[in-house]
């Protein structure tokens, strides 16, 4: 059983920077595709950002040259740098490993918010 838990949200004013991290069990995370997705009140959840196993990289036009996601395959942990931030990132921040049946966190708020 996979299980993975996020953290480093947490109100910052527009401008500002985040740093989250999301910490996995088990052995199959150096495996997968990692993905960061949030979810602002009222709307459905988006993706933001994911990188592969072998370090491949995409973004959400949204959060290009924002937002950095990376991984540390021996800490089993998946990071996502966040800069310039805006109102509109205010979300509750999700990661998820794409293998098998999928795995989600149970997420972490950011709020920008002056």
């Amino acid at each position: 059983q996979v299980q993975l838990v996020e953290s480093g949200g947490g109100l910052v004013q527009p401008g500002g920077s985040l740093t989250l991290s999301c910490a996995a069990s088990g052995s199959i995370f150096s495996i997968g595709t990692m993905g960061w997705y949030r979810q602002a009140p009222g709307k459905q959840r988006e993706w933001v950002a994911f990188i592969s196993n072998t370090g491949n990289t995409d973004y959400a036009d949204s959060v290009k040259g924002r937002f950095t996601i990376s991984r540390a395959n021996g800490k089993n942990t998946v990071y996502l740098q966040m800069n310039s931030l805006k109102p509109e990132d205010t979300a509750v921040y999700y990661c998820h490993l794409q293998l098998g049946p999928g795995y989600w966190g149970q997420g972490t708020q950011v709020t920008v918010s002056s």
